[in-house]
């Protein structure tokens, strides 16, 4: 099994509650505020061991809300390698209208990192086991443009470690730009502008992402289809796999909880059909749950046999 860990350039301290009703000018009286850790690497970290495995976070942290975010990872038994920041850790907030069952999701910019405090993020990816799988996860925060991420993968791959890339818009067209990545996972609008193709077959998906992997800008392209669940291309292999029908309570996590239940896969040296079929049902999963809950080992294990058998 590989080493795994996850690289979040912009976590967050995320605070859910609910109200009655969201309406302008008056107070909105609130339940009491639940605290989760936040942001993209860091939930896919979260879900890795939600599943079973074990994951590396890395991450910048600063001021009271990094503090209380890095003591909610170590209290969830997550192990963290954190470069402290002057500037405090965002807080994001998820507010949920009983009376509408509507969410509201309020996200704040990222806190600035200086170019010391990206060095000492870097340092840290550099003390990783060669071979590992490095997942770079989420947006960029202010400090930070699509050179200095491309710089992280240049210095990734030169210490032999493998990139899973997940990210949208910029980002990922520079990481895809630079190459020599082992997954990415765009949705169909991303692909189609990474690629200039159009996207209306399935066969067409597939092209488009085997032109990435002959150009080698990924050796792995996994298309999220929404309702369609998930295609998986390899130079030679293509598969699609579809979840099964569920009640959704949230899509919150959904996407981080694929993303960590493919690299467990990927760790294990598993197929390309085990992989996305793992994927489908852990993002599957985390839909089953409120708020921004992630997935749920025993759910995932029981869709993941449904996918299998097709029951």
């Amino acid at each position: 099994m590989s080493h795994i860990a996850t690289l979040t350039f912009s976590p967050s301290l995320d605070s859910a509650t609910l109200t009655g009703k969201i309406y302008p000018e008056g107070k909105l009286r609130c339940a009491a505020p639940v605290f989760e850790p936040g942001g993209g690497g860091i939930n896919v970290a979260r879900a890795i061991q939600r599943l079973g495995g074990q994951a590396l976070a890395i991450f910048p942290a600063g001021g009271p809300t990094g503090q209380h975010l890095t003591e909610l990872l170590q209290a969830e038994g997550l192990r963290v390698a954190v470069e402290s920041t002057r500037d405090w850790t965002r807080q994001n907030l998820h507010v949920l209208a009983e009376s509408t069952g509507e969410q509201y999701r309020f996200v704040m910019p990222g806190a600035s990192l200086c170019s010391e405090e990206i060095h000492g993020l870097r340092q840290k990816v550099a003390a990783l086991p060669a071979h590992s799988l490095l997942v770079i996860s989420g947006s960029l925060p202010p400090g930070m443009d699509v050179a200095d991420l491309v710089d992280f993968i240049v210095f990734a791959k030169q210490n032999h470690l493998r990139c899973v890339v997940d990210s949208s818009g910029p980002a990922l067209a520079a990481a895809v730009a630079e190459g020599g990545l082992l997954l990415i996972k765009p949705n169909l609008s991303e692909l189609a502008e990474l690629t200039g193709l159009v996207l209306d077959s399935p066969q067409a998906i597939i092209t488009a992402a085997r032109s990435l992997i002959a150009k080698r800008a990924s050796k792995l392209v996994v298309v999220s289809m929404g309702p369609q669940g998930a295609l998986a291309i390899s130079a030679d292999q293509s598969v699609q796999v579809v979840p099964p029908p569920v009640k959704k309570l949230s899509t919150v996590g959904a996407g981080d909880s694929m993303v960590g239940a493919m690299c467990l896969k990927l760790a294990a040296s598993a197929s390309l059909e085990e992989m996305v079929r793992y994927g489908v049902a852990a993002g599957t999963a985390a839909t089953l749950r409120h708020g921004t809950q992630l997935c749920d080992r025993d759910e995932t294990q029981k869709l993941y046999q449904q996918l299998a058998t097709g029951s």
